[in-house]
């Protein structure tokens, strides 16, 4: 891009204003119009403004960086898919797009891309993104589907669709969507609600260019761009040069053939020169050809990556909030070999990529730990992505919810509980919404009990939900971090795995591995979910006794763990024991390293 004249930092800063109202206000109208409780409650969705050259102007503040990071993506893939085709932009198109091998995060995430013309000439796109509850798959849900053997099992592939055609609806592919997707009205409904949400982000995006000139907001992007990238650059020039290496599992698939399913590697390894990096992800499994926890590279694992450097190196609370721009990823270079999870091969299948998502940006985080130790937090305690459906007369009912994890002790605070981690940054689903729209009833909501892992700065807890099935139905299950503990670090202890039971009328339980296909229950079944905790960060016998009192009192721990974990004394009066805790301190410091460093009462 050529910009002919250099702004003034002021005048970027009213334009940038403007551009940031105009993402926010593209996404209040979504989660207002949207009827599915995925998008309205959980904003499970991305509202963006990209410019001709393929640059973010702006962000939606609800969007989730999963949603809202590929959107560059989306528009890269559509551009290219229309060239290949000798197709045109045209005012009033409207373009339908979910392409996981061109840009799409997975195939449940809709973007939906509105041209942008200023007097017949484009100027840029107004997307929005959002996870809808059907795609039309082999199986209720579009989560879940942990047996899809390939893309066209995944469901409905939308590459550049016109929708709206020169402002004219295109009705046979509406009546396709209505014809192929389960619970329709919902979904379509949602997908009006993008439209109407693109179109709003359209008109503001020729406001604020009528108002300031085009010239002016392309200046602005390219320097706020360039500033971005300064930034990321700075950060990266702070680390010493060399090569840091860390590795992660997933639970993979108990019924594979395979080994490399069984328990599904992610290897990272980070290399830093100068001001750039690259980071390297050779090592990691190959592609599961007949499992959906495959990555597309664009769109998710790139996402992963580029939010941890980001959170990590240009934390918000030291450098504020800067613009969120393809400046940030300039100086970053990734590596991932093709036919392997973080890169696989069409048509292998992709759609449960969420959870191996989270365990790239939480390997890569575990790499940067070697470097920057007082800017990670402990291992991170991975996400359940939960269906449920039925039939409701001729049609179904299908609910989604995304489970919480927990974070890890961080250097100088606790660890945050019961949150959606990494990028993940959806809101939980109130119980009374969920019960009020579907025949379910959360039975139980709760902080999971004295599980947090001890540190001097202590892990974070999971919660407990548990769903009853009020009718016949049935669930499935895209979770991770049953048989790996997140990782403790600089002494911290690794936190807790997560749990599934599945509890039948007749009160028989059955403890579920972390992936469920479309399984069918009868009424009174109930689901319960675990989450995983995260580590705990530094030695636990250097927090104070005071905390340890405190979380007593606060139930995250008991007088018996404050003992053995933290070697604090309380007595029945639940005060501090001072003179018996400085003496078994003392006997914890004095085992240390000679194979006895579990803390005793003697």
């Amino acid at each position: 891009m050529q910009i002919k004249s250099i702004i003034d930092p002021v005048t970027m800063q009213v334009v940038l204003g403007a551009l940031e109202n105009a993402a926010i206000e593209m996404g209040h109208k979504l989660a207002r119009m949207s009827y599915s409780s995925i998008i309205r409650e959980s904003e499970d969705f991305g509202c963006a403004l990209v410019d001709l050259e393929g640059q973010q102007l702006c962000e939606s503040s609800h969007s989730t960086p999963l949603q809202s990071g590929p959107i560059p993506g989306y528009v890269e893939g559509i551009r290219q898919i229309m060239d290949e085709r000798g197709d045109r932009f045209e005012p009033g198109d409207v373009i339908l797009h979910n392409s996981t091998y061109h840009g799409a995060s997975h195939g449940p995430d809709f973007g939906i891309c509105v041209p942008v013309f200023l007097e017949k000439k484009l100027i840029g796109f107004s997307v929005t993104t959002a996870h809808h509850l059907d795609v039309g798959a082999s199986t209720p849900g579009s989560c879940g589907i942990v047996d899809a053997v390939d893309a066209y099992a995944e469901g409905l592939q939308f590459k550049a669709i016109k929708v709206y055609e020169k402002g004219k609806k295109n009705e046979f592919i509406w009546n396709v969507l209505r014809d192929n997707i389960r619970s329709s009205d919902i979904v379509v409904g949602d997908i009006e609600a993008q439209i109407a949400a693109a179109r709003i982000g359209a008109e503001r995006y020729l406001e604020i260019v009528n108002k300031y000139g085009l010239e002016t907001v392309q200046a602005t992007a390219e320097g706020l761009t360039n500033y971005s990238e300064n930034m990321m650059r700075s950060a990266i020039s702070k680390l010493p040069d060399g090569e840091y290496y860390a590795e992660g599992f997933m639970d993979g698939y108990l019924d594979s053939e395979l080994a490399s399913e069984k328990d599904l590697k992610v290897a990272v390894t980070l290399k830093v020169k100068g001001d750039e990096l690259t980071v390297d992800l050779t090592g990691t499994a190959p592609q599961a050809d007949n499992k959906p926890i495959n990555m597309p590279l664009k769109g998710t694992v790139d996402i992963a990556i580029y939010l941890t450097l980001r959170s990590i190196l240009l934390d918000s609370t030291e450098f504020g909030n800067f613009p969120q721009n393809t400046g940030l990823t300039r100086p970053v270079q990734i590596i991932a070999p093709e036919g392997t999870i973080c890169n696989p091969e069409f048509p292998a299948p992709t759609i449960a990529r969420f959870c191996s998502g989270n365990m790239i940006a939480d390997t890569l985080m575990r790499a940067l730990a070697q470097v920057v130790p007082k800017q990670v937090s402990a291992g991170v305690g991975n996400l359940h992505v939960l269906a449920m459906s039925g039939k409701r007369g001729k049609d179904y009912w299908v609910y989604m919810d995304i489970f919480e994890g927990s974070y890890g002790g961080r250097y100088g605070k606790d660890a945050m509980d019961a949150v959606d981690t990494l990028y993940a940054n959806t809101r939980n689903n109130p119980i009374e919404d969920i019960e009020s729209h579907y025949p379910l009833r959360v039975s139980k909501y709760e902080l999971r009990n004295h599980a947090c892992a001890p540190g001097k700065w202590r892990g974070g807890i999971g919660s407990i939900r548990e769903i009853t099935f009020l009718e016949e139905g049935s669930y499935s299950v895209e979770g991770d971090g049953h048989k790996y503990e997140p990782w403790g670090f600089e002494g911290g202890r690794d936190g807790k795995v997560g749990e599934l039971t599945i509890r039948y009328p007749d009160g028989s339980e059955k403890e579920l591995p972390s992936k469920i296909p479309n399984t069918r229950v009868t009424k009174d079944s109930a689901l319960r979910m675990t989450g995983p905790c995260g580590g705990g960060y530094g030695n636990p016998i250097e927090r104070s006794p005071e905390q340890v009192l405190e979380d007593v009192l606060d139930d995250y721990i008991t007088r018996e763990q404050a003992k053995t974990e933290y070697g604090v004394i309380i007595n029945e009066q639940l005060q501090i024991d001072e003179e018996a805790t400085m003496k078994l301190r003392k006997s914890f410091a004095a085992n240390r390293g000679t194979g006895h460093e579990t803390i005793s009462g003697n």
